[in-house]
């Protein structure tokens, strides 16, 4: 199956689905796509440059840089997002996105109940830095296989190009159609994981987790409230490995979206929510 191919059929899910944006591809390699969304150079941080002392975090923060935010602005435009060890904007998302490891402690307390004594009051996503330690342990990414990762819609891969991972941001009801479509696909009941992770985390750190065990599930993600202002009101994430993605195409014909079924009723909220929301085609 060409990622041609691939186009073709993703378009007629999209149509059996009733979602208007196509999703993107995530993929690493060392060139970087002309006029893509990303950070700017930042300072070198590593965690030998933390223990040294040698990081000063407000230097860091003064070129910040959202992975979900340059993928919001890749998609309002129709282009590419990306991040690399130099251009990292942001000190969680290089080590989510694979490009740093391993992760610097800083994160371990703003990420939490931040430093005590100072103004740092942390974002208390998780109760403490043992907590978080226990995560980022867990997720803890690969090596990244090239200088860049790279976000784009489907549409702008080459067949000689192709994405790890297929992302797409969508309301409940749609999601309802690619919850089910999964589980149909693979049979297998537990094959949508939703663990806690930053916007990132979810579409890229947690897929790389899994497929390194040689698991083939779909993350369903978006809840993170730092990166929500980089998503539409009441959408999420959904991230499946390309090797998965292609079954759930090639299954299309047997799904619930070609026999008589519950799928038109839902089919005609997702009408009446792009309506409401302005997005009609």
């Amino acid at each position: 199956m060409t990622v041609t191919s691939v186009r073709e059929d993703t378009q007629k899910f999209l149509d059996h689905l009733g979602l208007n944006e196509e999703p993107f591809g995530v993929y690493y390699d060392n060139t970087k796509p002309e006029k893509a969304f990303g950070p700017k150079p930042g300072i070198p941080i590593s965690r030998e440059l933390e223990d040294q002392g040698k990081i000063n975090m407000q230097e860091v923060f003064k070129h910040f840089s959202c992975v979900m935010g340059n993928i919001w602005l890749a998609r309002k435009k129709h282009g590419a997002a990306f991040i690399s060890t130099e251009e990292y904007g942001c000190p969680g998302g290089v080590f989510y996105c694979a490009m740093m490891k391993p992760n610097l402690k800083f994160i371990e307390h703003y990420v939490t109940t931040g430093y005590s004594g100072t103004p740092m009051h942390g974002e208390r996503y998780l109760p403490s830095p043992g907590a978080m330690r226990t995560f980022l342990g867990k997720v803890a990414p690969r090596k990244a296989s090239a200088k860049y990762c790279i976000f784009k819609p489907l549409s702008l891969f080459s067949d000689r190009e192709e994405p790890e991972f297929v992302i797409f941001f969508a309301r409940p009801e749609v999601l309802s159609g690619l919850f089910t479509q999964t589980i149909f696909t693979t049979g297998d009941v537990d094959c949508v994981a939703s663990p806690f992770g930053a916007g990132c985390t979810n579409i890229i750190a947690w897929p790389l987790f899994y497929k390194e065990q040689g698991i083939e599930k779909a993350v369903l993600g978006g809840f993170d409230p730092s990166a929500r202002k980089f998503m539409k009101t009441d959408e999420l994430t959904f991230t499946i490995p390309w090797s998965l993605y292609k079954k759930m195409l090639t299954a299309l014909p047997e799904s619930m979206f070609n026999v008589d079924g519950a799928w038109p009723s839902v089919r005609k909220k997702v009408t009446r929510s792009a309506k409401t929301w302005g997005e009609e085609d």
